[in-house]
């Protein structure tokens, strides 16, 4: 279905329901079906959640943990359908929504941004041309030739974050992709991301911290217990999730994500 030429995302009453188990092993839940007690249960991680975002708008994701942004940003990069309503998005989609996703433990990392670029939409020849760039962004030195199964979270980090920001994209989302990682890096993505910004694209960026939401993005979004309680302006959002009292001169809060 065609949406505006100016819009980026449409969200409209979107509903995302998992199953809860409470039991794990075949003994646990034969005990508990034994006593009567319940062995699941349906919990709705995103209930009626509608939103439009415009092309080129930097968008602050905020929110307890729990509330649903993780899953909301999955179904904005169509890793997942919704139960209920419909998600429309416009062009390529990039970013990094989980560390390691896409990776292959078995694989270098060498073979590995071939394998992660292809899943981010790009050509064998587009790859090549990006090559060198993403190598010197992840800075993993020697272990680009090692599996990556016997990688660090934050080589994981770093490698994911490294082929995400090197994609040719209309739509950037960032969820945990500096939560790991030396600050020198972590500065570095966040310079990399308001390139991304000033270029012209749509970013979202899932975030605790009130200061680098402040400066990276120009609208929040609020989600609580799966429903949209906020949208709008920044200081507004942050004040309305209750952030606005962190301490925004100490780095690891300003540059830290949602995890």
């Amino acid at each position: 279905m065609s949406f505006p030429e100016s819009t980026s995302i449409v969200v409209e009453n979107v509903s995302k329901e998992f199953t809860l188990r409470y039991q794990r092993t075949f003994k646990q839940v034969t005990v508990a079906k034994m006593r009567g007690e319940a062995t699941k249960s349906r919990f709705k991680a995103l209930d009626d959640v509608s939103f439009t975002v415009e092309q080129g708008e930097s968008i602050g994701l905020m929110g307890l943990n729990g509330s649903g942004k993780s899953t909301l940003l999955t179904l904005i990069n169509g890793v997942m359908r919704p139960d209920g309503g419909r998600v429309l998005t416009r062009g390529r989609i990039a970013g990094l929504i989980a560390t390691g996703a896409g990776f292959h433990p078995q694989l270098t990392g060498r073979e590995n941004i071939y394998l992660n670029a292809a899943v981010c939409g790009m050509t064998e020849k587009e790859t090549d041309a990006k090559f060198d760039e993403i190598v010197d962004f992840a800075s993993i030195g020697k272990h680009l030739d090692s599996q990556v199964g016997n990688y660090s979270s934050g080589m994981y980090a770093r490698l994911g974050f490294a082929v995400a920001v090197n994609v040719d994209c209309d739509i950037f989302l960032a969820d945990e992709a500096l939560a790991v990682g030396d600050k020198p890096f972590k500065r570095k993505c966040l310079d990399k991301m308001q390139e991304i910004r000033d270029s012209g694209r749509t970013i979202f960026y899932v975030s605790h911290a009130a200061g680098s939401v402040r400066k990276m993005c120009d609208r929040v979004l609020v989600l609580e217990n799966g429903r949209l309680g906020f949208d709008g302006p920044v200081d507004e959002g942050i004040h309305y999730v209750k952030y606005d009292s962190d301490d925004e001169d100490n780095d690891d809060d300003e540059l830290g994500a949602d995890v």
